[in-house]
């Protein structure tokens, strides 16, 4: 196995044996086994040491305050190692697959604002702030008075399909599916106006977005597109719930576009836990493309994820995801460290994920690991079949 991978994984290992010895000596709290995979936090009566640390991120914190209740550091920091191998090439690195820094504020009792930026730690000169700084993905005013309606207001997450409406802090695995790589809009940060909210059993979301990619705020002139969602809980550890985006891209403007060659989007998604222990999130999803673009064909995709709780803090999660072009063109991408290898798309491609999390603080601090094995049917270039596996050990970090 290569060196980077071992390096990663003696880290991840040291890190959970200090993890071990603060719940034994510091009070340290993991995740139970009666909290979701989707919710897992820490809990717990008494500060651990992490309750501690987590806590200097936050400046002010008083609910009793009439202009500014809170004010806190937001931000994540995450790293892969990996290798990747094929019949025909193989890749491997280390590498920080995101920083991002910002903060979150309440004020008003009803309003937030919240402004973080992307940040490349990968090749950075010291004093080249242009290289470093990336772009701003949220940076946003919202309000909300009650569960019912919350209201967002400039760059926002525009999520929809399983993974693509997961937040990368949240994921069960390192990284998001196929299914979310082709159908979603993988820019994710998008310029517009968004209301969600619950109501007894039912959830919901519609917003407006540009469909530009610019770094900072979007422009309009590169088209729009629109995201419905409806959701319904299925008993108390359930969900089902339905994604719908139009989009109208602008190809013929000054700016570049965001949004994938695709102009509607159907998502139904379904999370559950079983039982205590057991757990099971889904989705299948199709997309009508944009058949004068270059990968503008029709696409299908189903993403499975089964996974097992072993103990309070370490989860075994089984992924099957497969997407596939209904026009038989290759214009599917394979997942994000397979397509390294490949630097081309598809006219389908499987990938199956057998990995395990180590939850130290919930999803504020983990360790994951995974294997996996990619097909890619079709290849662009001659039309062969792809054939490799790897394996991913990642830390995440986040605030």
């Amino acid at each position: 196995m290569n060196k980077k991978i071992i390096c990663s994984i003696t880290l991840g290992l040291a890190i959970s044996t200090l993890s071990g010895f603060a719940e034994k000596n510091l009070g340290a709290a993991v995740p139970g086994s009666e909290v979701s995979a989707e919710d897992i936090e820490s809990s717990s009566s008494s500060a651990s040491i992490y309750d501690k640390i987590w806590d200097t991120a936050k400046f002010i914190d008083n609910d009793d305050a009439n202009v500014l209740q809170s004010l806190a550091f937001t931000g994540r920091l995450q790293g892969d190692a990996y290798s990747f191998q094929s019949e025909e090439s193989s890749y491997e690195d280390v590498e920080w697959r995101r920083l991002r820094l910002g903060f979150k504020a309440k004020l008003f009792h009803d309003f937030t604002l919240h402004a973080e930026m992307d940040g490349d730690m990968n090749d950075v000169d010291e004093d080249s702030w242009d290289a470093f700084y990336g772009r701003l993905t949220d940076a946003y005013v919202g309000w909300s008075s009650s569960k019912a309606a919350k209201v967002k207001v400039g760059k926002q997450s525009a999520g929809f399909t399983l993974d693509g409406a997961t937040s990368s802090k949240k994921l069960l695995v390192p990284e998001r599916s196929i299914v979310a790589e082709n159908l979603w809009f993988t820019t994710e940060y998008f310029t517009g106006a968004g209301l969600s909210g619950a109501i007894e059993d039912w959830s919901y979301k519609v917003g407006g977005f540009s469909a530009s990619k610019e770094n900072e705020f979007g422009h309009f002139e590169s088209g729009y597109f629109a995201l419905l969602s409806a959701g319904h809980k299925i008993g108390d550890k359930g969900s089902l719930r339905l994604d719908y985006v139009y989009n109208d891209p602008d190809y013929t403007s000054d700016y570049s576009v965001g949004s994938k060659d695709l102009e509607h989007v159907v998502a139904l998604v379904y999370k559950q836990m079983i039982n205590e222990k057991l757990g099971l999130w889904a989705d299948v999803a199709g997309a009508k493309g944009i058949a004068d673009q270059s990968h503008g064909s029709d696409l299908l995709g189903v993403d499975i994820m089964p996974f097992y709780n072993v103990t309070d803090s370490l989860q075994l999660v089984l992924q099957y995801a497969g997407v596939t072009s209904l026009d038989n063109q290759a214009d599917v991408k394979m997942s994000r460290y397979a397509s390294k290898n490949a630097d081309e798309r598809v006219e389908t491609a499987h990938n199956l994920l057998l990995g395990f999390n180590w939850y130290l603080y919930g999803h504020k601090l983990k360790w994951q690991n995974a294997v996996e094995y990619n097909f890619g049917k079709g290849l662009a270039s001659t039309g062969d079949d792809y054939n490799g596996y790897g394996v991913t050990s990642a830390l995440r970090l986040s605030w």
